[in-house]
């Protein structure tokens, strides 16, 4: 070839002779190892002992596609299983062994002269040592039954054989293929595949031949691959499993695999011989299932795990709601060719287990399928949660791992593509709380802010939860201060879940203490806080209740003068809290009514609070400005909806004291008569329910009567009819003496 990677051991890239160097110093090591041969057998077996077998990674039960198994695999098991090591930068390619265990094993077609002549006549001394080293493993009963293993579908009929295949590129003086030109790659690599897929044997350095040209140009052999075998058929699998074989190409091919991977349905890619057709993203993840199936992980493979399962993720979703007809035609040449049973979406969740399962993340399957993500993960409206619980389960068993996958996600969510941002969110909220925010903090902020106003509930929910982790964070928490209006808008949403994590990004923002609440800031959000004290959550009571005392601890001074007006406002409705069944609002509640009258500077009404009889404090408060008596009383309506009968008392207790306050106002006929239809709605009234509405009956007739006729605007006095038990309920109620004493 016309250029030549550098190849361990031996730095021979700066030479000119290099690959002609390179292939002497090989021939030098195997006649070495030829001659060692016995020595090198008994340390063999003695590390045989050291480094058992490895097992085969898949479960029984894990479904498997019938895809014929390469021929490149049976000496790189073998020499593994002995402990040897192999010769120069054989090492890593043990592939290459297989030519001559193809030669030399018995039950395996080949063209040899007859047992009885001497089966190193007319060799070279490379191929004398391999046929020594072949029959070295060959007569062993295990290795012959391991070698039957990978390539017991090899005397089965292949692919017709083309009528005529290209001739390979043209040797050199050392016997090494060479190209001439980038441009004659994608051929000889459609030569190789041709040469596999037929019946004859290959060509004894053409194991070597794969590796060295995808070490040199793994671009064009990838990518021509996938367009010549997109299916992944017989000869295409050895030549995949002939490049997994060395790490180094390997590492050259996977960011290609995954480029590929990442356009669905197919990614345009470019070859040096100008051929720019489409490859199906199918295709290579076909090549990735097809690299799992061998017993050990590839090196690379763990290193470019966590975008290998992002793209994996993102193609479950992709080919559960987007199946072309090009692609469903290419999947059934898939399925007709390899015994593939699975449609696309189950073929790549099972890819997504056999990669976990080569991580040996084996208690995170399990619990994946205690927990039966994996269906969840098939339908689309339920996808993003089952990525959610990917990431939850992975974050116990491997934080440095779900970490990887987290700034993988940051960094696609920041090129804001549509599709697949709604799992890639959940999965990134997930493992918020273990990412180093000092670095990708300001990321991360910058993509939960533009989703914070999405028009999906789902996308806004998953960026209140991102936000509530990165409020914790007190350099975080500063960030987010301009994040006041949107999150203000968000308090008047229908959503309880939505109200819920925008509390409490508030109240943990206004937890750093080096933060203030500014003017314009703290009057809209005690005017957005005020509704929810009587929400029907008591989560989002207690919580926009002790809210509220932080803004007033956190307002700066020049904001004091224009909160104190929202703050006087809400003297009542927090006293009618206290009296809530929910310890946990009733006790935020008195607290927060300490603070604002403390904010008021009012230390008559915080003594009032300290004594035996709170309702002591709510008369002074309604006494001391008759004028907001009708607004007062008809704050106190709502709450005679209230299912909790102490807040229906203190509501009519506090009605009855504002009807008494409000004598002479314009609109007092008309707020009595609403008063009493709320307290008739009353089914069992409280004795304090019926004094009070005894003393508005009276002075409801007593307004009706002077003014002669009902005047504009005014309501007709609601009469109803006596009900069993009203005279008794009647007598038992005390007179008008009693009521206005009471």
């Amino acid at each position: 070839m016309a250029e030549r990677p550098p190849t361990p051991p031996k730095k021979v890239e700066n030479c000119p002779c290099g690959a002609a160097l390179q292939r002497r110093a090989d021939l030098e090591q195997l006649q070495l190892l030829q001659q060692s041969e016995s020595k090198s057998w008994d340390t063999g077996l003695a590390c045989s002992q050291l480094h058992p077998a490895p097992c085969h990674p898949f479960p029984v039960d894990m479904p498997m596609d019938r895809t014929e198994e390469g021929l490149g695999l049976a000496p790189l098991v073998a020499w593994g299983i002995l402990g040897l090591s192999l010769p120069g930068e054989i090492a890593g390619l043990g592939c290459v062994l297989w030519p001559r265990l193809q030669l030399f094993s018995s039950g395996i077609p080949c063209s040899l002269p007859d047992a009885a002549k001497d089966p190193t006549q007319g060799l070279d001394p490379a191929r004398s040592c391999w046929h020594s080293v072949g029959q070295k493993f060959t007569n062993l009963p295990w290795c012959r039954e391991m070698i039957a293993m990978f390539t017991k579908d090899a005397a089965e009929p292949g692919p017709t054989a083309p009528q005529s295949i290209p001739p390979a590129p043209s040797l050199d003086q050392f016997g090494e293929r060479v190209v001439s030109s980038p441009s004659q790659v994608p051929g000889f690599v459609r030569n190789m595949h041709q040469r596999l897929a037929s019946n004859e044997p290959p060509d004894d350095w053409l194991f070597m031949d794969i590796l060295r040209l995808t070490e040199a140009h793994p671009t064009d052999v990838a990518v021509t691959l996938l367009r010549c075998a997109p299916s992944c058929d017989r000869g295409a699998a050895i030549i995949w499993k002939t490049i997994a074989s060395s790490g180094t190409t390997t590492e050259k091919v996977l960011p290609i695999l995954l480029c590929v991977m990442d356009g669905w349905p197919m990614q345009k890619m470019y070859t040096s011989d100008g051929d720019n057709k489409d490859v199906f993203a199918l295709a290579a993840t076909r090549v990735i299932w097809e690299i799992l199936r061998l017993p050990w992980c590839p090196e690379p493979f763990v290193e470019y795990s966590p975008h290998l399962l992002v793209a994996l993720l993102c193609q479950v979703f992709t080919s559960t709601e987007q199946v072309s007809e090009e692609v469903n035609t290419f999947w059934k040449k898939c399925q007709d060719e390899n015994g593939i049973a699975a449609n696309p979406n189950r073929f790549v969740v099972s890819t997504v287990k056999a990669l976990l399962y080569h991580l040996q993340c084996l208690n995170l399957l399990m619990a994946l399928e205690r927990k039966c993500a994996w269906d969840t993960l098939l339908r689309a409206d339920t996808h993003h949660y089952a990525v959610g619980l990917l990431a939850r389960e992975m974050r116990r068993v491997c934080q440095p791992f779900c970490s990887c996958i987290a700034l993988r996600l940051v960094c696609r969510l920041s090129r804001e593509e549509s599709d697949w941002e709604l799992a890639a969110l959940a999965f990134l909220v997930e493992v918020l709380d273990g990412l180093d925010l000092s670095e990708w903090g300001n990321s991360i902020l910058e993509i939960l802010t533009r989703h914070l106003l999405s028009e999906s509930v789902e996308m806004r929910r998953l960026a209140l939860k991102g936000l509530m982790v990165l409020s914790r964070d007190p350099s975080m928490a500063k960030k987010m201060c301009s994040l006041s209006e949107p999150l203000m808008d968000l308090l008047r949403n229908e959503d309880i879940e939505v109200v819920k994590m925008s509390l409490s990004v508030f109240t943990n923002i206004l937890l750093n203490k080096d933060i203030l609440t500014s003017c314009p800031t703290a009057p809209k959000l005690a005017d957005a806080l005020r509704p929810l004290f009587d929400s029907d959550n008591s989560h989002v009571q207690w919580l926009s209740i002790g809210l509220y005392k932080d803004v007033m601890e956190s307002v700066v001074e020049k904001g004091k003068k224009a909160l104190k007006i929202h703050v006087s406002e809400s003297l009542l409705p927090l006293f009618f809290h206290c009296y809530d069944e929910n310890r946990r609002v009733a006790q935020a509640s008195r607290e927060t009514l300490l603070t604002a009258v403390k904010f008021l500077k009012r230390r008559d009404l915080k003594q009032l609070l300290k004594m035996d009889d709170p309702w002591i404090f709510a008369e002074h408060v309604l006494a001391e400005d008759r004028c907001r008596a009708a607004e007062h009383l008809h704050l106190a309506l709502p709450y005679l909806q209230s299912p909790q009968e102490p807040l229906r008392e203190a509501a009519v207790r506090s009605i009855g004291i504002a009807g008494m306050l409000m004598r002479g106002q314009r609109e007092e006929l008309q707020l009595i008569c609403e008063a009493l239809q709320a307290l008739r709605t009353d089914e069992s009234p409280s004795n304090t329910n019926l004094i009070v509405q005894v003393m508005l009956d009276e002075r409801a007739t007593s307004l009706s009567s002077s003014s002669g006729l009902r005047q504009p605007g005014q309501q007709q006095i609601p009469c109803r009819r006596r009900q069993p038990g009203d005279e008794r309920k009647a007598a038992e109620a005390p007179g008008p003496a009693d009521a206005g004493q009471a």
